[in-house]
C-alpha cells in the first residue's frame, strides 16, 4: 500500500505564527482561515484584515479559482487540458493558463538540462506512487515509458502545444499546484487583502507581513514526522517544499516515491527534500523538483541561474545544503 498522506502534507509548510488578534467564534476577529481539498490535497488559506465579509468573500472567490486551474490541469479530469493532451493527438490547443504554465515549465527543463520534465506521464502511469496500487516496473517497460519523452519532446507556439509523439503524455504535477496558488494569491491581492497565506500541502505563497513582523514557516523533517528542520521567517513571497516522504511506497526496504529522475526513470535518489524561495509559487514549485533530481551541488547551482530565488537542499545522507542568501533567514533546533 502507498503511503500517501495527503492531509499530513500540510506539515511539510507549518505556519507558526501565533495570531495576536483577539478570539472570536473560534478564529481572530479581523481573520479568516479556509481549508478545502483541490487538486488532491488539503489547501489553507488565511486573510487577515478589518473587513470581515469582506475576507470572507476573498477567500471563497481564491478557492473558486483554484478550482477552476484544477478543472484546466488535472490529468483526473475529462476534458481539462492536461487530459486532452494525454490523448492520441499530436497538436492541441490550451488554455492561456495552461500555456503560461508550460511556457514556465520549458524554461526550467532547458536551464536544468532536463532535470525538470513535463513528458513523464506515461512513466508515473507505469509506477503508480500516488495509487492504491504502486509498483517497481520491469527495466524493459521503464525504458518503453521513457522512448519519446525529453527537452525535444514538447514545444508551444502561443497557446497550441506540439506533442514529438502522439502517445507522449503531458504531466504538470511539478508545476500546476504552484500556479494555482499563485492565481489564488493574485484574486486575494486584487479583492484589497495585503497580508495573507495560501498553502496547498507545501506550495505556500505569502502576501506582506505578519502584521509588522515575518511569518514564521516550518520546514518539514524529510525523517522524522511532524518534526521541523528549521524555520524560516518570510514576508510577501512564495516557499514550496518537495521531498521523497510526500509519496512514497516501500518494497524491499527500499523507498520509491513521486519524484523521478527522467534520465533513469527510477525515483531520485539525489535528495530526501528540497526548499525553495522565489517570487512566485510556480517558479519554487518547479526549481524544487528539479532541484531534488539534481542534488545539492547541482540544484544550488540551478537556483543560481534565477534571480531572487534561494532554496536548501538536504542530500541523500541527511545533511542540508543552504543557499547562502537562504542562510541568515534561516532557524534551527
Amino acid at each position: 500500500m502507498p503511503f500517501n498522506r495527503p492531509f499530513i502534507v500540510v506539515l511539510l509548510l507549518l505556519i507558526v505564527a501565533v495570531f495576536s488578534f483577539q478570539r472570536w467564534g473560534g478564529e481572530g476577529r479581523g481573520e479568516v482561515r479556509r481549508s478545502r481539498i483541490i487538486m488532491g490535497t488539503v489547501v489553507e488559506i488565511t486573510a487577515l484584515g478589518e473587513d470581515q465579509d469582506a475576507l470572507e468573500a476573498a477567500v471563497n472567490d481564491a478557492f473558486a479559482e483554484m478550482s477552476r486551474i484544477e478543472g484546466l490541469m488535472s490529468p483526473h479530469l475529462p476534458g481539462s487540458d492536461v487530459a486532452r493532451l494525454a490523448g492520441p493527438v499530436s497538436s492541441l490547443e490550451v488554455s492561456p493558463d495552461t500555456a503560461a504554465v508550460l511556457t514556465l515549465g520549458l524554461q526550467v527543463a532547458r536551464v536544468s538540462g532536463g532535470a525538470f520534465d513535463m513528458t513523464l506521464g506515461r512513466l508515473k502511469e507505469l509506477w503508480g506512487v500516488e495509487t492504491e496500487n504502486p509498483r517497481v516496473p520491469a527495466a524493459g517497460d521503464i525504458a518503453e515509458a521513457l522512448q519519446g519523452t525529453g527537452l525535444e519532446a514538447l514545444r508551444l507556439d502561443g497557446t497550441r502545444v506540439e506533442k514529438g509523439a502522439v502517445d507522449l503524455a503531458v504531466d504538470l504535477g511539478g508545476i500546476a499546484k504552484g500556479y494555482a496558488v499563485d492565481r489564488a494569491a493574485a484574486v486575494l491581492k486584487n479583492a484589497g487583502i495585503e497580508r495573507a497565506s495560501i498553502n496547498a500541502g507545501g506550495d505556500l505563497r505569502l502576501l506582506g507581513d505578519h502584521q509588522g513582523r515575518p511569518w514564521r514557516i516550518g520546514i518539514q523533517h524529510p525523517r522524522q514526522d511532524q518534526v521541523m528542520l528549521a524555520t524560516l521567517a518570510l514576508a510577501d513571497t512564495a516557499v514550496v517544499t518537495s521531498g521523497d516522504y510526500e509519496r512514497f511506497f516501500e518494497k524491499d526496504g527500499r523507498r520509491y516515491h513521486h519524484l523521478f529522475d527522467p534520465r533513469t526513470g527510477y525515483p531520485s535518489a539525489a535528495s530526501q527534500s528540497v526548499t525553495v524561495v522565489a517570487d512566485s509559487a510556480m517558479l519554487a514549485d518547479a526549481l524544487a523538483t528539479a532541484a531534488f533530481v539534481l542534488g545539492p551541488e547541482a540544484g544550488l547551482a540551478l537556483l543560481e541561474q534565477f534571480p531572487g530565488a534561494e532554496g536548501m537542499v538536504v542530500g541523500a545522507d541527511g545533511v542540508p545544503h543552504p543557499s547562502p542568501g537562504l542562510k541568515e533567514r534561516l532557524s534551527w533546533p
